[in-house]
């Protein structure tokens, strides 16, 4: 009886602290991948960089073009429009904000659709070839300005 007893014990022990470790939250939370974004508008051409020459100057929107930043110029899309770029051919893909005007070519219909700062097109993988195949997905439309507030955005959402 005594055994019984001991036996009934330990049994409703260890029923009760599986219940305990079964209700309570997980020591560590369960890190999940990138929460889904929204996006707005799909745009698929080809995407150049911008030339040293630009670092420096003054893009359309006022601001003063670094190329070590994660901006771009798209002809249409308003200032502060947060993007990410995707090279199709190798999946890679930065967030970006519209802060110029352009790239201009001969022909808008064939030329690229977006210039990349040499920053973004090194992010991207297209240094080397100087033009790829890129996907845009318009992630936030801008309100027409640009401040430093959309580009800290960027950043902290691309890391």
């Amino acid at each position: 009886m005594q055994f019984a007893a001991g036996f009934s014990t330990r049994l409703t022990m260890i029923v009760i602290g599986g219940i305990v470790v079964a209700a309570s939250p997980p020591a560590h939370q369960e890190k999940r991948g990138p929460t889904r974004v929204r996006v707005l508008a799909v745009q698929i051409g080809d995407a150049t960089y911008y030339s040293s020459r630009f670092e420096g100057r003054k893009t359309a929107s006022g601001r003063i073009f670094d190329g070590n930043e994660p901006v771009a110029a798209h002809r249409t899309y308003r200032f502060g429009t947060v993007v990410r770029v995707t090279n199709v051919e190798n999946r890679r893909s930065v967030n970006l904000v519209i802060v110029d005007r352009g790239p201009y070519s001969k022909s808008r219909r064939e030329g690229p659709i977006i210039d990349l700062s040499p920053s973004a097109a090194k992010q991207i993988g297209i240094i080397k070839k100087g033009r790829a195949r890129v996907k845009l997905e318009v992630l936030v439309w801008g309100n027409g300005d640009v401040d430093d507030s959309d580009l800290a955005a960027v950043k902290s959402a691309s890391h």
